[in-house]
């Protein structure tokens, strides 16, 4: 029997729309110029009112705290060591106990919850970028666990087992354990200030050029005492906690720790030379382009001031007794310090999120020419929550818009929200500046779509900024759209600079 489908059967008809419809999506997909290829589109979580790149960063910033204290925390406690096996400090093997329980709960338990919660949210906020970073640098990543699991193994047995140790034995585990923090730190700082000074990897695409960056050693001597500080602190605190020490024996402790406090001094030079190595416009962005960077690098200056006078002409030269209220709110500044410098760090890389490789909302720089063309929802196959809720098609299509190219920064309500940001603006002032978004704020991308998704944008956050009615007019003006493709083709599809706008305006004047 002849079981070949009829020509005209409704299975073979099935079979020849799927076929065309798979090969429209390839030739969408993979329209070129060249051999660009448009990379996968992931969908961005929304976390309501709070921006995803918030959530992300309140997550990293209190595990770069807590990492930072156990990398720093594992040389304090070798230093103790030493103390106790030389005699130089009677009371050190009693600290040694206290303190590596208190570098166990919040360290190997806080600290792993946090690192496991930074891959979490960045796995929803930017797959992009982490996808990067691991395609880049997977050995590196692999070569950093392996770390992290000496640090786990080599810390879980002096805990479990120091009371059964010799000091030599005691000492070579804690040696272990600092040594193996510190190259953790050691390979994760490499492949962070890559994201903001690839250097020359760029051009040879070398693992090695990427991870030994132009912002490598600055940042790893800056963030090495950081850490340095961040345990001294902390040893302060449990000083203060040892109840049957009296008041002298706990002052001898907390002046042996702030020999650790001593390399702040460094701070200032370190932090010169990393700004030194920042492309310019990131450096503009710190140093008033951005009031919001500027602002949070003030509170990490002068939190680290007050910390650093403190320390050195208090605690290192009149070797004075810190109470453990003083220590906490010593403790807390630094924290405040941390957290002001990690925005910095990550908001100085806009509007990228891998210099010259991948902008902030995951779109790469040679894909904004193509998506002019053929607009940044052509292979967005994610639908919309509520979609019923919205009143026509291209309120829709503005949603989906935002959630690609506006929602890693952005809510529609609630922190930096654009209904608030676009408040004062009318309608044209809204379609020019969307267009020419790169010019609005040069720490912004361009705007990568077309003239109908610019409108679509507008009319998104028009009726959101609405109360989101029932019923919304359709904007279809042929004469906007055509003023809109000016614009768009005015911006270019270049990153916007402060340079670059000076020198748009002065040609302007002299024509």
């Amino acid at each position: 029997m002849n079981k070949t489908p009829l020509k005209n059967s409704p299975r073979n008809c099935d079979f020849d729309w799927m076929l065309l419809v798979f090969l429209e999506d390839a030739r969408t997909i993979t329209l070129m110029r060249g051999t660009q290829k448009m990379s996968d589109v992931y969908p961005i979580n929304d976390y309501g009112p709070l921006m995803p790149g918030l959530v992300m960063a309140g997550v990293a910033i209190v595990h770069v705290f807590l990492a930072q204290f156990a990398v720093g925390g594992g040389i304090l406690l070798c230093y103790f060591q030493w103390l106790a096996m030389t005699g130089r400090e009677p009371h050190a093997r009693q600290f040694v106990e206290g303190y590596f329980k208190l570098l166990v709960l919040i360290s190997f338990v806080v600290g792993a919850l946090t690192g496991v919660g930074i891959w979490f949210t960045a796995i929803q906020v930017s797959p992009a970028t982490i996808g990067a970073m691991v395609d880049n640098f997977h050995w590196l990543w692999a070569t950093e666990w392996t770390f992290f699991c000496l640090e786990i193994v080599s810390g879980y047995c002096f805990y479990r087992y120091h009371s059964r140790l010799n000091d030599r034995t005691a000492m070579t585990l804690l040696a272990i354990y600092a040594i193996a923090s510190w190259l953790s730190l050691f390979v994760i700082n490499g492949i962070l200030s890559w994201q903001l000074t690839p250097g020359r990897w760029l051009e040879t695409r070398n693992i090695f050029d990427g991870f030994f960056n132009p912002s490598f050693w600055p940042s790893l001597l800056f963030r090495t005492v950081v850490s340095l500080t961040l345990s001294a602190l902390a040893a302060c605190v449990v000083t203060n906690l040892m109840w049957s020490l009296d008041r002298e024996a706990r002052r001898a402790l907390i002046n042996r720790a702030a020999h650790l406090l001593i390399p702040m001094v460094l701070m200032p030079f370190l932090g010169i030379w990393f700004l030194a190595v920042m492309p310019a416009d990131s450096r503009s962005w710190v140093l008033g382009g951005s009031p919001a960077m500027m602002l949070f690098f003030s509170i990490s200056i002068g939190s680290s001031l007050a910390i650093g006078t403190y320390a050195i002409i208090g605690m290192v030269l009149q070797r004075l007794y810190i109470n453990g209220a003083t220590a906490m709110l010593m403790l807390m500044l630094a924290f405040g310090a941390t957290a002001g410098g990690e925005f910095v760090r990550e908001g100085s890389r806009k509007p990228y999120s891998i210099r010259h490789l991948l902008y902030s909302n995951s779109i790469k720089p040679e894909e904004v020419d193509l998506l002019r063309e053929v607009g940044s929802l052509r292979n967005d196959r994610y639908g919309l929550r509520q979609d019923a809720q919205y009143p026509n098609d291209q309120v829709r299509i503005g949603s989906k818009v935002f959630r690609r190219q506006c929602s890693v920064c952005h809510t529609v309500h609630g922190t930096n929200a654009v209904a608030e940001l676009t408040g004062s603006w009318d309608e044209n002032q809204m379609r020019i500046n969307f267009a020419k978004l790169q010019h609005t704020k040069p720490f912004m991308p361009p705007f990568a779509g077309t003239a109908d998704e610019v409108e679509s944008l507008v009319q998104f956050v028009n009726w959101s900024s609405d109360h989101r009615p029932a019923r919304w007019p359709t904007s279809e003006n042929p004469e906007t759209l055509a003023q809109i493709a000016d614009w768009l083709k005015e911006a270019g599809t270049a990153p916007g600079d402060f340079a670059q706008n000076r020198k748009r305006t002065s040609s302007r004047q002299h024509e």
